[in-house]
């Protein structure tokens, strides 16, 4: 298995050299499916998951809000799954100062009511969403572990054998200090598909650059809205590459979702 795995990085590696962008994507993608499994990862995010809970990461526990924010994510996942089939699943954080979310390897995403409340409109949330969905799809969140921790120690977290090593990445995401910092290219990737994602679903995908916009206008008053914009590409980027690539791919859905959001955040404390 270990030569077979040396073998397709040392192809994928070379066929990477002088490549187009496009193409170096999908040599990434190719260099972390040789490398990882879909079952490892999947393993990976169970034990991240289960660290979370020992560490008292609060869930909210109103039923109401996690069948809402999975009713969202599922508009998403048939252009998700068509990408990359997995089996997702949605937790949602009691935490309403801190404007967060983020995905873990193999399909668990995580939203914080701090964001739900921060929120418009479901278009942004959506928006939200599917720039996780974006990262998990991408294997983003798996390379970067690699790429910190290298593949053996990865591998070893996934099947329970690296509990210190899994407590680390938890104690990081669940404490919000930026454990998946992720380069510029792949936030700029998980934008790309994230507004793909919410206009195939019906929803305006105007709707994660107002939501880019509310961070930047809260950024002073709550810096805890800064920690999902801590990243590579700065916000204004973010915002014209995104404006960009919704008038050259004519994404033009219109579904908003405001009375709806605003009836899910009545519930939350």
């Amino acid at each position: 298995m270990k030569r077979l795995i040396v073998a397709a990085v040392v192809a994928l590696t070379t066929f990477a050299a002088g490549c187009s962008s496009q193409q170096r994507i999908a040599f990434e993608k190719g260099l972390a499916e040789a490398t990882i499994s879909d079952e490892q990862e999947f393993q990976l995010g169970f034990q991240v998951h289960e660290e979370l809970k020992k560490q008292n990461v609060k869930f909210l526990d109103k039923p109401e809000v996690g069948l809402y924010v999975e009713k969202l994510a599922n508009k998403l996942m048939p252009s998700a799954n068509k990408d990359r089939k997995l089996t997702w699943q949605w937790f949602v954080i009691d935490d309403s100062k801190t404007v967060n979310a983020f995905a873990t390897p193999g399909g668990r995403v995580y939203v914080y009511t701090g964001l739900l409340k921060a929120a418009r409109s479901e278009a942004e949330v959506i928006g939200v969403l599917g720039h996780e969905m974006g990262h998990v799809v991408a294997r983003h969140s798996a390379r970067q572990l690699i790429g910190q921790y290298g593949l053996q120690t990865v591998v070893s977290m996934a099947l329970g054998k690296d509990a210190g090593d899994v407590a680390k990445v938890a104690a990081a995401l669940g404490g919000q200090v930026g454990m998946m910092a992720y380069g510029r290219s792949m936030e700029l990737e998980s934008d790309e598909l994230g507004a793909r994602y919410a206009n195939t679903a019906g929803y305006d995908p105007n709707g994660l650059v107002q939501f880019f916009e509310k961070l930047k206008e809260l950024s002073g008053s709550t810096p805890e809205a800064l920690v999902w914009l801590s990243t590579h590409p700065s916000n204004d980027e973010r915002i014209q590459k995104l404006t960009e690539q919704i008038a050259r791919e004519q994404l033009n859905a219109k579904e908003r979702g405001e009375a709806e959001l605003k009836a899910i955040q009545a519930m939350i404390p």
